[in-house]
């Protein structure tokens, strides 16, 4: 079974951890998530989570995936702990998949993950001037390789989806998507009248 680690930092995104934990979970895969510190996490809409450990604990064992959810003050708060700097280049030299989203692809590019690879993040995070050597796209997930970009809040499903692919294959994702009941293209929403 396919491990992965998801940081929680001050400040996340909750609706991207959340999205991600649990579908990873839905699939059976084995999640971990860690805060910065022992206790309770608040994110950025000010909804408190609680982590499985602390990053301490977490990092004395092996991950095949690393997520990092976006959110802010939550990447600039992963981004600047060494830890995850360290761990996040560790994974990257064992061909392990290193994972970001919304803002967190921009703690990626710090640790120098990014380099000559195709991203997206949400806007604004990555540029040209500061990153030149990241061909950085507008797209809502973008897997260039062992490392997986994508936009925000609004794309955590894709995102998540497509973990899953990666890690447990696509009849996996395929089936977990199937039971989320995602509407197809096709189908609009339909207002009762006095709605």
């Amino acid at each position: 079974m396919a491990t992965v680690l998801v940081p929680l930092a001050e400040g996340c995104e909750e609706l991207e951890a959340v999205t991600i934990v649990d579908l990873l979970r839905r699939a059976q895969i084995e999640v971990v998530t860690a805060g910065l510190a022992s206790g309770p996490v608040t994110g950025s809409r000010g909804t408190r989570l609680l982590p499985d450990t602390d990053l301490d604990e977490a990092i004395k064992y092996n991950y095949d995936m690393i997520v990092l959810p976006g959110g802010q003050p939550g990447a600039a708060n992963l981004e600047k702990d060494p830890r995850i700097i360290t761990l996040l280049k560790k994974m990257s030299l064992e061909n392990k998949y290193t994972a970001a989203i919304c803002a967190a692809p921009k703690v990626l590019a710090a640790a120098g993950i990014l380099e000559g690879k195709r991203a997206t993040a949400y806007p604004g995070t990555l540029d040209a001037t500061s990153f030149p050597r990241v061909h950085i796209e507008e797209l809502a997930v973008v897997t260039d390789g062992k490392v997986v970009t994508s936009r925000g809040p609004g794309t955590a499903m894709d995102f998540a989806l497509e973990l899953i692919g990666l890690l447990a294959g696509k009849e996996k994702r395929d089936q977990v998507e199937a039971a989320l009941r995602r509407p197809s293209e096709h189908m609009q929403t339909v207002r009762a009248s006095g709605a």
